[in-house]
């Protein structure tokens, strides 16, 4: 990098936004991801400038970010295309609990604040021990968490964690190995034979419509389907792996899971 800490920071997901903001280190970011949305004010104070898949390679780089922070597989070519026009990039590939941990007190580290971010990563490691060891009225619920409807996509790793923190039981446990979403999906009658208490959803991007979920042959005897236990969990609370998913999106977890608490 051109300057240690970085000056000049673009981020192409919502996680590593959302972190900088809870380190007071928000004044580094020039550009964002089209989907940041946390803070709220971050659509007035920063420039869009990507996708999730795709990216304004010139618009980035007449910004001269010193860093930019990408995601996974799945925003390779913008970091290749980076890469060759001389761009400093750290790709992170989070898909865990932990993995969101350690997320924080990396991005803390590489902006020079990793005291904070350790302090920051802690008490949501502290949070999720807590919430985990609470005493529950009752059976674990049964859950399926969808993240696509066509296909079916269940849900990634670390949902399937925090619906177990949140008290719950996770019907497709095994599912949570696979990181690429085309390695999730599953059949209808897969979550028929599962027989889940509640459904949990989050459509990536676009509204949930629990009729259609409601309607799918066979489903109607599923206990979440007919006790009306289907809800939705907006996707910038639970897909993106940072910040959002430990505190609000785990809290929507553990409302849908337990609503009389």
């Amino acid at each position: 990098m051109r300057h240690f800490p970085p000056r000049r920071i673009v981020c192409l997901t919502e996680e590593t936004v959302e972190t900088l903001y809870l380190l007071g280190e928000e004044d580094r970011i020039v550009g964002v991801s089209g989907y940041a949305v946390r803070p709220p004010w971050v659509r007035r104070e920063k420039p869009r400038v990507s996708a999730f898949i795709s990216a304004d390679i010139p618009k980035i780089l007449k910004l001269e970010p010193d860093l930019v922070l990408a995601f996974s597989d799945l925003q390779a070519d913008i970091a290749s295309d980076l890469v060759r026009a001389g761009v400093d990039i750290h790709v992170f590939n989070q898909r865990d609990v932990a993995g969101i941990l350690a997320m924080i007190r990396t991005l803390g580290a590489l902006v020079g604040a990793a005291d904070r971010a350790d302090r920051l990563a802690t008490g949501f490691a502290k949070r999720l021990a807590d919430l985990a060891a609470m005493a529950r009225p009752a059976r674990k619920p049964r859950v399926y968490f969808e993240e696509w409807d066509d296909p079916l996509i269940a849900g990634i790793g670390w949902v399937s964690e925090l619906i177990e923190i949140a008290g719950g039981e996770d019907v497709l446990p095994k599912l949570r190995f696979h990181q690429a979403a085309k390695d999730r999906i599953i059949s209808p009658d897969v979550v028929r034979a599962a027989a889940p208490d509640v459904i949990l959803a989050s459509w990536c991007g676009k509204k949930v419509v629990p009729d259609r979920i409601r309607k799918r042959p066979g489903w109607s005897e599923i206990p979440a389907v007919r006790n009306d236990r289907i809800v939705e969990i907006k996707s910038p609370l639970i897909l993106q792996p940072g910040p959002a998913a430990l505190t609000d999106g785990l809290d929507a977890i553990v409302k849908a899971l337990w609503p009389s608490e």
